[in-house]
């Protein structure tokens, strides 16, 4: 008796600024196709220009590509990983039960091993009484907590009260429950990865900040404020509303906030190839597809794996 292939997932992967929606739009666009975000901060509402939503990407040849889990929560919402998980199945049944390909796209290395790996997450409620406990702990004496425990569920937040807080949060509440595991579809994975050499990777990345601020990212930044988002929140989310919060708050000023800023990206996309590169020596093929080439080459290519790949 034959048995049945297991649907293909897509996946495409890569640095911030690396052209990963644009490509992932075209991607869908041949193979009937639609896109599942895997970005952490792509999910708030109006935070737009600081997270690189780019909605135009989504548009190809005049029709507009179908997009999961971006705009789903409010800003000022702590959005997690088991979370992401939970809804990347719902969005995968969506998609697979009206006889479409899904296609996973972007940077964020946790939520990406979440689904390739098929994490056994647990969904942990807020524990009211252990943040009163941690209120008045120092950074240092948070961190020694979370490195107490044997199993950490993240340690690469240890400079962020409010991610330290929620990560001891976790682990207790890990061993007095035992994991409960999402139900996962079966499926198998095709790995794409977009990257530029370093010196264009730092030109697309400062360019694009620049492009950004002028449309009006800092804007958007006070908007959230009025809305009643807490400059902490901001801090909280990283990176560009960080910045601008530091900014904002009259902590910096504008040429610090840009070069701040700025180095910190390019940081960020070096974590992010660090952490692709762990993920090949863990087992996950990534076919890299180099971004100084065309389009066309870059598309080619892929549907040639496509093919090889049986879709």
């Amino acid at each position: 008796m034959e048995t049945l292939k297991k649907p293909l997932l897509i996946v495409v992967l890569g640095h911030t600024a690396a052209g990963k929606t644009s490509f992932a739009a075209c991607l869908a666009k041949e193979t009937n196709a639609e896109i599942i975000s895997a970005d952490s901060r792509q999910v708030y509402r109006g935070m737009n220009l600081g997270t690189g939503k780019d909605y135009d990407d989504y548009i190809v040849n005049g029709e507009k590509i179908n997009v999961h889990l971006i705009d789903i929560v409010d800003p000022g919402y702590e959005y997690n990983v088991f979370e992401f998980q939970r809804d990347f199945i719902r969005a995968w049944h969506d998609i697979r039960g009206r006889k479409k390909q899904a296609i996973l796209c972007g940077g964020t290395g946790l939520y990406l091993n979440a689904v390739l790996k098929k994490y056994s997450l647990i969904n942990v409620p807020l524990n009211k009484m252990l943040r009163e406990e941690l209120s008045d702990k120092s950074i240092r004496e948070l961190t020694d907590i979370l490195l107490s425990f044997k199993k950490l569920h993240n340690t690469t937040d240890t400079v962020n009260r409010k991610r330290l807080i929620r990560a001891i949060e976790i682990e207790t509440f890990a061993k007095e429950h035992p994991a409960l595991e999402q139900e996962f579809p079966g499926f198998n994975s095709l790995v794409f990865g977009i990257r530029y050499n370093r010196e264009e990777r730092r030109n697309r990345i400062t360019q694009r900040l620049k492009d950004r601020l002028k449309e009006g990212m800092i804007e958007e930044t006070e908007a959230l404020v009025k809305l009643g988002v807490s400059l902490e929140t901001l801090v909280f989310y990283g990176l560009e509303y960080k910045f601008l919060a530091w900014y904002l708050q009259g902590k910096i000023s504008y040429n610090e906030m840009f070069e701040g800023l700025n180095t910190a990206i390019h940081q960020f996309a070096k974590r992010q190839m660090t952490w692709f590169r762990k993920m090949e020596r863990e087992g996950v093929k990534i076919h890299w597809l180099e971004g100084e080439s065309g389009k066309e080459e870059k598309m080619g290519l892929a549907m040639k794996i496509i093919d090889e790949n049986n879709l």
